[in-house]
């Protein structure tokens, strides 16, 4: 099963893993992001997308929309 947050970026398969970070830093909440004390947080959101993506390009899934 996929990632909830990750198919909510609406990415294809074949998509970059820089174009997978870009997609998740513009999916949260611009507070979100300027809050110091979210960093590791956010970093460990960006890494759980990253990998959503590489599994998902493992498994060869169809995109998701």
């Amino acid at each position: 099963m996929t990632d909830p947050s990750y198919q909510r970026l609406g990415l294809p398969a074949t998509a970059s893993p820089y174009t997978v970070l870009r997609s998740a830093v513009r999916a949260l909440h611009p507070d979100t992001r300027a809050v110091r004390g979210f960093r590791a947080a956010r970093k460990r959101f960006y890494q759980q997308m990253l990998c959503a993506h590489a599994a998902r390009q493992a498994a060869g899934d169809d995109p998701v929309r």
